[in-house]
């Protein structure tokens, strides 16, 4: 099961392959000019940093560095990615560069506590619409509600699709303990309508929804170039060594 992905790698996620040009032209498709110039902004003092290279010592090196400098351009051009927001809704957005994932923090009420961690891309589905094949890409979701000291912490394991949050397992377990493999709970397909609603319901007035779904896929969009460029520059370098 795809949702359990961030539980059963001790939540560190794998990023799978997947279609990096379906994702750029979602991207391009919905940036208005004032993006664009914050965009170009960003990506000319973080993302397009000077990379320091040697003089290649072979044409095989040589050819690389070429191919990547050639391709960073082209990632950089074609859909330049922005500064990474830190803020959504009720909570706050922390990235973690270089890492495929992310952690949200925020409050429900004076003493509970939100926090939910999120993978970039680590699957895919195809689902047929209007007679074509849609690619729907998977973010491994994992949302901690806590009450403070003395109290259980209550976890869902949910997958993000592109326009709707999905809840695979909900658990109980307390803070101070740590078993080896813990019950996970039912899965939730298999409770009774009313149950599964009333635990929609409880996240949706915490934020977690369809929403924050959807916010997590442009996230995870820009992140995704992020990544790649930083990538990308890294072997650059590595090579011109």
């Amino acid at each position: 099961m795809i949702g359990g992905a961030l539980i059963n790698g001790c939540r560190r996620s794998l990023l799978s392959p997947f279609n990096h040009n379906s994702i750029i032209k979602s991207i391009s498709s919905t940036v208005s000019s004032s993006s664009r110039r914050r965009m170009a902004h960003y990506t000319s003092t973080a993302v397009n940093a000077p990379q320091t290279t040697k003089k290649p010592s072979s044409p095989i090196e040589s050819n690389m560095i070429r191919i990547l400098r050639n391709e960073i351009k082209y990632q950089i051009d074609y859909a330049p990615p922005h500064e990474p927001v830190t803020e959504f809704d009720r909570f706050s957005v922390e990235d973690r560069p270089g890492e495929q994932w992310i952690t949200l923090r925020g409050k429900s009420g004076d003493d509970e506590s939100i926090k939910i961690e999120a993978t970039m891309f680590d699957g895919s589905v195809i689902a047929p619409e209007a007679g074509e094949d849609n690619l729907q890409l998977h973010i491994s979701v994992l949302v901690d509600i806590w009450k403070g000291e003395g109290s259980d912490s209550m976890e869902f394991v949910c997958s993000a699709w592109p326009d709707s949050l999905e809840i695979q397992k909900v658990y109980v377990f307390r803070r101070e303990e740590s078993p080896v493999q813990p019950y996970m709970g039912p899965d939730i397909k298999n409770l009774n309508t009313k149950l599964r609603s009333g635990f929609y319901e409880f996240l949706k007035t915490r934020g977690v929804d369809d929403g924050l779904s959807e916010f997590l896929h442009e996230y995870m969009m820009n992140k995704d170039r992020i990544e790649l460029i930083k990538w990308l520059r890294k072997v650059q370098s590595c090579i011109g060594k």
